[in-house]
């Protein structure tokens, strides 16, 4: 680890270790969940301590879809909230491991491990050294904690070097509009506030791209404010957006949505979606309609844990060309940040 790494680091876990004792230490909404989580998910908050709650920074609703039976993996975990979401919904087949590298963070979660969940204190950038073996995750989540990184690339690398094939990334962040100013990314407060690591929303794709993930998919997208005056005075000129993002490791995807003639029908089936499943800002799908689909989409929802719940029908066995993603599909939000469709 450089020396600049690990200022860095240390930085960002003085700020969330002894700067903040609680979410309301914060100087701006960033770090604070803008995002709603689903009805069955609120639920589940009531099994989990309040001092978890208390001490929760994030930025969106990271929570994976059919988690049931899986290994998830849960990045800058923090004293554990989504890990404990997650861990009840996994059940005893499934674990959750969590990874922090703030030892007051990490020592709330510990205090509460459940029978299926650990956790573990360790760095995003070198999962191995924790004992996060290849191929041996179902879904990484990540809450607002990828900003914080100084080797964000390298991040990406190790989630698909431990993702499973078929596995998934299902992660909230913050987003800028442009390119942060070095200068303003070595400033700890805004470092520390989501402000000064936020990834550029072209440089995250080309991250993707490097690690081998042609296509990545938006799930929500939200402007946030930063609603403090001196802040706002350093860093007003970037447009942060708060946003949850899928991302699958998958051989078979392409850097284009590409037209097979593919029909994709949801099933209904997958819990507390009967009627409709919104697979991303592009992807409604209706129960039992069908919808037409690019390759992409197709090996997303047929090549992974997904699969029971859809039919497709088609292969790759004839092009068409490339997929017009308007066509078929029942909303588009030009968000300019998406991945192929």
């Amino acid at each position: 680890m450089s020396c600049c790494d690990k200022r860095t680091h240390d930085d960002v876990s003085e700020y969330y270790g002894r700067v903040l004792q609680s979410s309301s230490d914060l100087q701006t909404d960033l770090c604070c969940s803008v995002e709603d989580l689903p009805h069955h998910h609120r639920e589940l908050l009531a099994n989990v301590p309040t001092e978890v709650l208390e001490k929760f920074y994030g930025c969106g609703s990271p929570i994976p879809h059919l988690p049931e039976g899986c290994t998830v993996l849960d990045l800058g975990c923090g004293t554990g909230r989504d890990a404990f979401i997650c861990a009840q919904l996994v059940g005893d087949s499934g674990k959750v491991i969590g990874i922090d590298m703030t030892d007051e963070q990490l020592a709330v979660a510990q205090k509460y491990e459940r029978p299926n969940t650990r956790f573990l204190k360790g760095y995003m950038e070198d999962l191995s050294a924790v004992g996060i073996e290849d191929n041996s995750v179902d879904v990484v989540i990540s809450n607002c904690v990828i900003n914080l990184s100084p080797k964000k690339e390298q991040v990406f690398a190790e989630i698909f070097r431990v993702l499973k094939p078929g596995g998934e990334l299902y992660f909230s962040d913050v987003f800028a509009d442009r390119r942060i100013p070095r200068e303003l990314q070595q400033d700890s407060e805004l470092l520390g506030e989501c402000l000064a690591g936020a990834m550029y929303t072209e440089d995250f794709r080309r991250m993707l791209q490097r690690t081998g993930v042609p296509d990545h998919r938006i799930i929500s997208m939200n402007a946030t404010a930063i609603n403090n005056p001196e802040l706002e005075n350093r860093i007003g000129f970037v447009n942060f957006t708060s946003t949850t993002v899928r991302a699958f490791k998958l051989a078979s995807l392409e850097d284009r949505c590409e037209d097979f003639g593919q029909v994709a029908v949801y099933k209904g089936t997958i819990p507390h979606h009967p009627h409709r499943f919104e697979f991303d800002n592009h992807h409604l799908f209706e129960t039992g309609h069908p919808m037409l689909v690019c390759g992409n989409t197709a090996a997303m929802i047929s090549e992974t844990r997904y699969a029971p719940h859809f039919q497709v029908t088609g292969d790759r066995s004839r092009h068409f060309g490339l997929f017009d993603c308007a066509d078929g599909i029942p909303f588009i939000e030009d968000d300019g940040a998406g991945g192929c469709c």
